[in-house]
């Protein structure tokens, strides 16, 4: 619902506004949380807190696609959606390490601290985006911008040349002709994508379990998902960049699938614990570019409510993944089967991939912004040699 809000403003509000209310609303979520007494009350204030982190996580991708570098821009993504699995990983750390003298309250507030920490940097250092600035109309502000950040504006401006962009702005941009059906099966990604990371990174340790692994490793198997979501996340975006983020995503998804069906062997720990990492690359991992992805899809007048659209159809995935898990164990059903659901999941998520249709008109107004940005390079090199 957090995400689905900001999407509706997000285009119409800016970036800046959003990401700085996001994050105060979400750290006080926490440490409210922490202060709470009885099962209801700690659900309820679950799902606040959730209406603000849905808010910057839709409102980061957007920012972040509008701020990177053409050719490093699934990089920059990956670096700022990396924060989910590295957050699941100092999760885990501070779980081992605090849990039995602090206890949970005591971890909730920890979760509570970027009101003090990050929110009063953001405050002084977040810019608005120049690109939405200048796809609102508001030139002089766009310019200023652009001058202090270093964001050049002339992709946006061929974009808006050649009509690449809908007329419309946020969801009706978002579910205009150019954008449906790419806005289905881009949510069907996360749908694929957090279902898969909310239901290992919940379920993992129990299922486990009934391969004879005791509670000493409840705490290590997620680690490894999630260690393996950072650091493969990172190298696949590179590789993103290079050869394109949709052929790599449909890639990792592949490989989700595979590491999936071969944690139902009875491998040495050590493997098991390489192939569970690789599963986090596939999972996690490849939910970390998707958000690239989709992030850097829509123009700037959609991107916030396409960010917010798939991030929302992304959560019912979510909640379905641990759900799913919650069914098999109370069937009493092995961990094989699990794996393999979750692994057939993987690959419905890798046939989505390839089905997302190119956007023709924005790859032409690229194509144009790189023929200028020659254009430009050569006759600086001339007038450097005169």
């Amino acid at each position: 619902m957090g995400s689905q809000t900001c999407g509706a403003v997000g285009d119409f509000f800016g970036r800046r506004r959003l990401m700085l209310l996001g994050i105060a609303w979400f750290s006080l979520g926490m440490f409210v949380t922490a202060l709470t007494t009885t099962a209801p009350a700690f659900g309820a204030m679950r799902f606040v807190t959730g209406l603000g982190l849905g808010v910057v996580i839709a409102t980061a991708g957007a920012t972040m696609a509008e701020f990177a570098p053409t050719g490093r821009r699934q990089f920059y993504n990956a670096v700022v959606y990396s924060g989910v699995p590295a957050g699941g990983v100092l999760a885990s750390v501070l779980g081992i390490l605090f849990l039995d003298s602090i206890g949970w309250r005591g971890l909730f507030i920890i979760g509570s601290l970027p009101l003090v920490i990050v929110l009063p940097l953001a405050w002084r250092k977040l810019p608005e985006s120049p690109r939405w600035l200048l796809s609102r109309g508001r030139e002089q502000e766009a310019l200023a911008a652009s001058q202090r950040t270093g964001v050049p504006l002339i992709e946006e401006r061929v974009i808006l040349q050649v009509g690449a962009a809908p007329q419309k702005s946020g969801f009706a941009a978002v579910f205009s002709r150019q954008f449906a059906v790419a806005s289905i099966l881009l949510g069907l990604m996360s749908f694929s994508g957090l279902l898969l990371t909310y239901g290992l990174n919940t379920w993992l340790p129990k299922i486990m379990e009934g391969y004879g692994y005791g509670r000493t490793y409840a705490l290590f198997f997620p680690l490894a998902l999630n260690l393996g979501a950072v650091a493969g996340g990172l190298l696949a975006s590179r590789l993103a960049d290079r050869s394109g983020p949709q052929r790599i995503i449909a890639a990792t998804f592949g490989l989700a699938t595979i590491s999936l069906a071969l944690m139902t062997f009875s491998f040495p720990l050590p493997l098991l614990f390489a192939f569970i990492a690789l599963a986090g690359v596939g999972t996690l991992g490849t939910q970390v570019l998707v958000y690239g992805f989709q992030s850097n899809y829509f123009t700037t007048n959609a991107r916030a409510a396409g960010v917010a659209w798939c991030a929302s159809v992304g959560r019912l995935g979510g909640v379905l993944g641990p759900i799913i898990g919650g069914w098999l164990a109370a069937a009493g059903i092995g961990g094989s089967t699990a794996f393999y659901i979750y692994g057939a999941v993987a690959l419905v998520g890798a046939v989505v991939t390839v089905l997302v249709p190119r956007q023709r008109k924005p790859d032409e107004a690229q194509h144009k912004v790189e023929e200028i940005a020659e254009s430009l390079t050569e006759e600086t090199l001339s007038a450097a040699r005169l």
